[in-house]
């Protein structure tokens, strides 16, 4: 694996709707390995790699390039920016952020707030709502409103570290689906079927991408490729932890979107048997991935995600295992090569 790569991944923008420039960090990372590569008209990347066999199927595979983020939504008098969120943010994790403001250049920020020498023990105990937190990014007002528009694009700002034997930073949501979706593609020998590696667009905000590339492409089976929840931590019963770190790919049984195909489960449970790659099986009470959005294309089809469980998601200390990212990959890679056995 190559840790210099995901971090890159993590680290270049990818706002909901504005994926361009992440997704010409992927272009160039395909070049020469995909037979065909091509963006639709809302932004998915398609790479492909044709089969072997005498009747190729359709495999469509994709992990979202989109991150959760921001745009501008108006400028305080003084020069303070407020913000609306594209996806799902816990504020409690926003007090005292970094973030960078894509305007006509880009500018470093930070989420403030009153300083606590200022505050009540009420406001102390309270979480403040997003639609009060601000962004200072130390300029005067005139210079702001000069380089800042409603709608300009924000992102969170942390560095992805390796700290023990976990990955830890920003964006891992979805940038090691991503990561394990591009290796994977990379790395198979051949298969029987044609492979559609698709990088989607709009993921975070009611996977939008993933629904007009299915549409377009009408694959026959489907696998997602996205983080799940690990929560193995102190507070958590046994019961509710959906996953934990280090004990494998997750292969989902079901979310609150899709169910996965039984079939197609146990297909990926019995390669995973046999080649001795650690695995999990998943129920997530709550989220769903592009999986949801290529079962529902046309006619339908049979779909199952392969989770990398992630401790603190949507946050920008998210957690995954570097073994379990591993085991995707190698789950990902064998599906492909021996996907002709799979029949539904």
């Amino acid at each position: 694996m190559s840790f210099e790569l995901l971090k890159r991944l993590c680290a270049t923008p990818g706002v909901p709707g504005r994926e361009d420039t992440f997704r010409e960090l992927l272009i160039a990372e395909l070049q020469g390995v995909a037979e065909e590569l091509r963006t639709d008209a809302m932004g998915n990347l398609i790479a492909v790699r044709r089969g072997k066999g005498q009747r190729p199927r359709k495999i469509m595979l994709a992990a979202h390039m989109d991150e959760i983020a921001f745009v501008v939504r108006s400028i305080h008098k003084d020069g303070f920016i407020y913000f609306h969120p594209l996806g799902g943010f816990d504020p409690r994790t926003l007090v005292a952020q970094r973030v960078k403001v894509y305007g006509k250049r880009v500018l470093d920020g930070v989420i403030g707030i009153k300083a606590t020498h200022l505050t009540t023990p009420e406001e102390r105990s309270k979480v403040i709502p997003l639609e009060e937190l601000f962004i200072d990014v130390g300029l005067p007002a005139e210079e702001v409103k000069e380089l800042v528009s409603i709608g300009d694009p924000i992102t969170l700002e942390r560095e992805l570290i390796e700290m023990g034997n976990l990955y830890t930073g920003k964006t891992l949501d979805d940038r090691v689906g991503v990561y394990v979706m591009l290796e994977a593609f990379r790395s198979f020998s051949e298969s029987a079927d044609d492979v559609y590696a698709v990088a989607t667009v709009q993921e975070e905000v009611g996977v939008r991408g993933a629904q007009v590339a299915s549409f377009g492409l009408e694959p026959e089976i489907g696998i997602a490729i996205d983080v799940t929840i690990a929560a193995d931590t102190p507070g958590m019963d046994e019961h509710q932890q959906c996953t934990r770190l280090g004990k494998g790919v997750a292969i989902k049984i079901l979310d609150s979107y899709s169910i996965s195909h039984p079939g197609l489960v146990r297909f990926l449970r019995e390669i995973a048997e046999q080649e001795g790659i650690p695995y999990q099986l998943e129920v997530l009470p709550r989220g769903g991935t592009d999986a949801a959005a290529m079962q529902r294309s046309r006619a339908g089809i049979p779909v199952c995600t392969l989770s990398i469980p992630n401790r603190y998601t949507h946050s920008v200390v998210e957690c995954v295992h570097k073994e379990d990212v591993a085991a995707a990959i190698t789950l990902l890679r064998r599906f492909l090569e021996r996907s002709a056995e799979f029949q539904w």
